[in-house]
């Protein structure tokens, strides 16, 4: 066998390695190409899945309970529900609209009115105010009840209880309610402290947690079955239920729920700066970063970097604070949250300069659920201490909650 000289060898080698690397890299290309197969496929909300309740609607004289976020989504953007089953002759009698009405431009806590769509010249009927139940007038000559009202996950986030007020109705008078579920943004985790049975109202109506970890659907599955409707009734339920969802899903809402919740920061943040709404402390009012700082006048201005000013806008016309400058912190770079946090509203209360004006007690123990809450921090508890005493509760809603379930 002949020897190959000194330079044919070289150029032999490099042949070679030039090969191994040309396969080295089609073989990293293969992988990269297989990994576009693993990407999650698009959550389909309940809207959306027409074909698994139209036939349950028509012929038949129905209401929609919707708001903003009852939209059916294509390829251009979306289409709000009502005018979506309009267009096939549904027919819809009435809407009943939520905290903040049916195209969602009122304040929180601001009253609804009873009206006429503008768009659909239907009759809206407000379940904010001094009615926040369907009657039995109401419901006369109903067939069936839709209701689709995007959640975040959050107890004191007053759809809920909108959804278990109709519920209740709909079991009182006999009438058949769909539910379209939709994706919990807030989903992923269960936290906080428990409401207290003594302090339900319409800031929480059932003994769960702050954070529930339950899409709206299987809110309304677990309350039904649980016999949480008022006289132990069970509404007659359907629900039609989400595809390609999960309790780790990360969806983004592309309509705000509601005027003062505009963004996902916003949303992820909600259930720990909202505790502020039971206190004196600006939280974002006012601004374009609602829920995503928090701030007074009273609070130490050496301990802060950071300071706004809140003025009426959009969603609030007169925000706490208003025209003062206000001193506390910005959070709108935060990430996703992973749990319920303490740690705002104790810096807070420990730099407020007037602590006896810090809470709205009342306020304050209906968005907490329970007494304890103020009492703790009054007391100077840390948050692991105060979170601590949460722990039994949580894990007895949790195998609650694990029972109703539907998807991973």
């Amino acid at each position: 066998m002949p020897i190959l000289s000194p330079f044919k060898s070289t150029v032999l080698l490099l042949v070679l390695l030039f090969f191994s690397c040309k396969g080295q890299q089609s073989s990293d290309d293969s992988k990269s190409d297989s990994s576009q197969f693993s990407t999650p496929k698009k959550i389909v909300v309940g809207a959306n899945r027409t074909e698994s309740y139209l036939p349950l609607i028509q012929g038949k004289k129905v209401a929609v309970v919707a708001n903003q976020t009852s939209v059916i989504f294509n390829g251009k953007g979306h289409t709000h529900l009502v005018d979506s089953l309009l267009t096939r002759q549904i027919d819809i009698r009435v809407v009943f609209a939520p905290e903040h009405g049916f195209r969602g431009q009122a304040d929180a806590g601001e009253l609804v009115k009873d009206g006429v769509d503008t768009q659909t010249s239907l009759p809206i009927i407000s379940l904010y105010g001094k009615n926040r139940k369907p009657s039995k007038e109401q419901l006369a000559g109903l067939d069936v009840v839709l209701f689709d009202i995007q959640d975040v996950g959050t107890r004191f986030y007053t759809y809920i209880a909108t959804l278990q007020l109709v519920m209740e109705a709909c079991a009182d008078n006999g009438v058949p309610l769909i539910v379209l579920d939709r994706p919990n943004p807030n989903g992923h985790y269960v936290d906080g402290p428990t409401m207290q049975e003594e302090h339900t109202g319409f800031l929480g109506m059932t003994t769960i947690p702050l954070v529930y970890g339950l899409t709206i659907g299987e809110y309304a599955k677990m309350i039904n079955e649980e016999k949480r409707l008022e006289g132990g009734n069970k509404a007659d339920l359907t629900l039609i239920t989400l595809e390609n969802y999960t309790h780790q899903s990360e969806y983004h809402l592309p309509i705000r729920p509601s005027p003062n919740l505009p963004n996902d920061t916003a949303i992820t943040l909600y259930p720990s700066l909202g505790l502020f709404e039971g206190t004196y402390i600006n939280a974002g009012r006012g601004t374009e970063f609602q829920f995503q700082r928090y701030g007074a006048s009273f609070l130490d201005s050496t301990q802060y970097d950071f300071s706004y000013t809140p003025q009426p806008n959009f969603g609030s016309k007169h925000p706490k604070e208003e025209g003062k400058i206000c001193y506390g912190k910005d959070l709108s770079g935060s990430g996703r949250m992973q749990s319920v946090s303490l740690k705002w509203v104790i810096d807070a209360y420990q730099n407020c300069t007037e602590p006896a004006k810090f809470f709205r007690t009342n306020s304050f123990t209906k968005h907490a659920g329970t007494a304890l809450l103020q009492q703790q921090i009054e007391s100077g508890l840390t948050e692991s201490e105060i979170k601590a005493t949460w722990q039994e509760e949580l894990e007895a809603f949790k195998k609650i909650r694990e029972k109703y379930l539907i998807y991973p």
